[in-house]
């Protein structure tokens, strides 16, 4: 069997860690590994694919002879690093913002346009944002089935989404901390209505990227607005989301379409209390949907709730379905 030479940049963080994790449960074709951070943590040592290898700092040397190349280690080294990458032959798989609306540059969720892949004239694809991906592949199989015309999205997103230090100042929190740095205000107890920073417009960046990303991603020009919370959760993204069709669609109809949906599960029984939540979503690599519903006044809008752990789903498992894509259609 093939085996490809595969770099990891931002090893030593969440997401890292996350995808070092998927590359092993879905028993990847690696030949060589390259775990690559920034010069503050480079010497630790990690154990992945069963032997121990030293975190190396990442340099345009380090990609001589690699195949794939994951990046995930902020939007600063993707700029400078990802291009050297691709210029020593290999594909950059990148986590962060940086190239997402680049033309040359595909933003693939790989259940709803692996086509894209096609469109790689840079060497270079994008991993959408978290709360990108899991909407999407919600709305791409009601969209391809009903005809969507709006979305509202509101989203509740989990402490662990600004990596591994989000992480930490919620436990901190949560054991009697009052320190906030990574957070505008404290987390623990409370509700942030804030995700990156405030545009002239009113929005946050958080919001802009769910209505750009997935506009790109599903080829698709239908309004949008979202809301992005943060709430006091460790880890997987909850979204509550309002869809209006161009015709009317029934709960009912809405919930066979996403039972057969790529990665989707459907958990939808609330006479038994059973729908999608952080606990049952976290390491997991499906999307749950559940509480769907047709609208009070309008039989044109549905609404519905959806978890995902946004490590897995939203960062490193899509990831890696990407490149596995790459290696089955290049």
């Amino acid at each position: 069997m093939k085996t490809y030479n595969i770099a990891l940049v931002g090893a030593s963080g969440a997401v890292g860690a996350e995808l070092i994790g998927i590359l092993e449960e879905m028993d990847f074709p690696i030949g060589r590994f390259v775990p690559l951070v920034s010069a503050r943590s480079a010497g630790r040592k990690i154990h992945a694919f069963g032997q121990e290898y030293t975190l190396e700092q990442a340099t345009p040397e380090n990609f001589q002879g690699i195949d794939i190349a994951f990046f995930s280690a902020g939007s600063k080294v993707s700029e400078q690093l990802a291009p050297i990458a691709v210029k020593t032959g290999a594909v950059v798989i990148d986590n962060t913002s940086f190239f997402r609306l680049e033309q040359g540059v595909p933003l693939v969720v790989p259940e709803v346009n692996p086509k894209d892949l096609n469109t790689a004239t840079k060497g270079i694809v994008s991993n959408p944002n978290c709360s990108t991906i899991q909407m999407v592949q919600v709305l791409n199989p009601l969209h391809q089935a009903f005809g969507i015309v709006r979305v509202d999205v509101s989203t509740y997103q989990a402490a662990s989404g600004a990596g591994k230090r989000g992480l930490e100042e919620l436990q901190a929190q949560m054991a009697g901390s009052t320190h906030a740095q990574v957070f505008p205000h404290p987390l623990a107890l409370n509700v942030i209505p804030q995700i990156d920073i405030f545009m002239p417009n009113g929005y946050t960046k958080e919001e802009l990227k769910m209505v750009r990303e997935t506009h790109k991603i599903m080829h698709a020009s239908f309004a949008i607005s979202a809301t992005c919370v943060r709430v006091p959760v460790l880890r997987s993204h909850s979204e509550s989301i309002s869809i209006c069709f161009k015709t009317p669609v029934s709960a009912k109809e809405a919930q066979e379409v996403l039972k057969n949906a790529p990665n989707i599960v459907l958990v939808d029984n609330p006479e038994q209390k059973l729908y999608p939540m952080p606990i049952t979503a976290t390491s997991t690599d499906q999307t749950f949907v559940g509480r769907v519903r047709g609208d009070l006044f309008d039989p044109h809008i549905l609404h519905l709730w959806c978890v995902a752990d946004q490590l897995r789903v939203g960062a490193a498992t899509n990831a890696v379905r990407i490149a596995l894509e790459w290696i089955k259609t290049h």
